[in-house]
This record gives C-alpha cells, structure tokens and sequence, in this order.
C-alpha cells in the first residue's frame, strides 16, 4: 500500500482529490492537512510516498514546506500557478495538476507516478527544489527553519550572520542560532547585497551588525559584530565589505 497525504487549505480541493483516488485501491490517504505547518509534522511522522501539495498556501508556501522535508517524497502539485511555474514543472517532469483539477488529468498523473520507480519520483523532487532556489534572486525576506519537531520562520532583518556548517548553514540572530539545509552560495545570491555581505567563505555577515574591523593574522582581517562574535574576513571578503561600506 502506498501512502500519501493532500495538503491544501482549501477542504473542496482536498475532497476532489480523495475522491479521485478512490479508483486507486494502492493508494491510501493517510492523512490531510490544512497548511504547511500540520503537513511538515505529518511528514515526519507518517514517511509517506506520495504527496498532493498546494502551491500557494497561508503561513508557509508548498516550495517552502518542501524545503524544510530532510527526504522528500514524490511530489504531485495542486496548484492555479502562473505559467512561469507550469514550465518549471515540466521541465524536471513533476507533475501537477491545475485548478480546477478533472479527473481524465489526474488519471494521468497517477498513472505516470504508479509506473515509475519510487526513487526517480524522490529525486526529480530534490532536482525541482534545488531548481527552485536557483530561480530566487536578492528576494529573501525570511528563513523557515525546522527545530525539532517544529518550524520557525526566522525574518531576514533578524539575522545577524550565517556561516557555513557542513551541509547546512546556521543562522545566528539575537534570540540564538537555527541549522538549515542549504548553502552559503544560495543566500549569497538571494539575500540583499546592500544589506549583506559575504567576507569569507564560511561566513555572510549583515552589514549594520558590525561595530568594528580588526587585523588579523597574515593579509587577513575579522569584524567583530554588535553580538560580540568575531567574524574571519579573508582577503577577497575584505574588499568586498570595504566596497559594501563605501556605497
């Protein structure tokens, strides 16, 4: 038996989709949830192999929700999206199926998902977010993060630094620091470079934070921030703050 959950916080949506399923006896609805918040707690508990996601959803969006999953399932996206979007679907080959959904286009996305192995649906979807991300540019106003079995979004303006931490990078704001699964390249490219700047290649300082720039070590410098941490700054990162605090 596969499992799967719908995710959408529209109840109409939700029963059209089980509805449909009911032709599908392999497939068993586990569980629906309204909002991206019940779906990430869902996820981790249930594992489920299929998952019916909502595009624009309060609270958090399905690409944010899909980010904050360690190991995402095959996806099918519910969604009234833009063009733009559609494209981007079609392009990694994860399906989605467009509001108002009919049922002779849903069959067909089953079908499609039924006849290919588990593990190419698992790695379209990882392939997709990563493509996502790569679309954000200098727009980032906030951070979802998982702590435990909960999600906190972190507001961009919060954010004191981040610095890279093997496969995640921790962001460190006045209130502590949170993990989140990405690099320092992505919020290189997405945070705003009047606000933020990158002074080593294990660290993203934010500008206003920083109270003084010390010397340090051979053609090496550190900044020490309003939190009292002190920041490595390497030789390129320097001219880079330097032109940053010029503006």
């Amino acid at each position: 038996m596969i499992k799967a959950l719908i995710i959408d916080d529209e109840p109409l949506a939700r029963s059209i989709v089980s509805e449909y399923l009911n032709d599908f006896p392999q497939i068993e609805v586990v569980r629906e949830c309204g909002d991206g918040f019940e779906a990430a707690k869902a996820i981790a508990e249930i594992n489920p192999e299929l998952i019916f996601l909502d595009v624009q959803m309060p609270k958090i969006t399905g690409f944010e929700l899909l980010e904050l999953i360690e190991e995402p399932p095959a996806v099918i996206f519910t969604t009234a999206f833009e063009e733009f979007a559609l494209r981007a679907f079609e392009q990694h080959a994860i399906d989605y199926l467009l509001k108002p959904i009919s049922k002779a286009r849903f069959v067909k996305a089953i079908e499609k998902f039924l006849s290919q192995k588990p593990s190419l649906s698992k790695e379209k979807t990882k392939a997709f977010i990563e493509k996502v991300q790569d679309k954000e540019e200098n727009n980032l106003d906030r951070v979802l993060v998982r702590t435990g079995n909960n999600i906190k979004i972190i507001p961009v303006d919060k954010i004191n630094y981040l610095a890279a931490d093997d496969d995640y990078v921790s962001i460190h704001t006045d209130e502590g620091s949170a993990l989140k699964k990405a690099t320092l390249t992505y919020f290189e490219k997405n945070l705003n470079q009047d606000e933020f700047v990158r002074v080593h290649r294990s660290f993203i300082v934010r500008i206003n934070q920083i109270i003084r720039i010390e010397p340090y070590e051979k053609e090496s410098h550190k900044v020490i921030l309003k939190d009292k941490s002190s920041i490595s700054v390497s030789k390129s990162g320097y001219a880079k703050l330097k032109a940053a605090l010029e503006k």
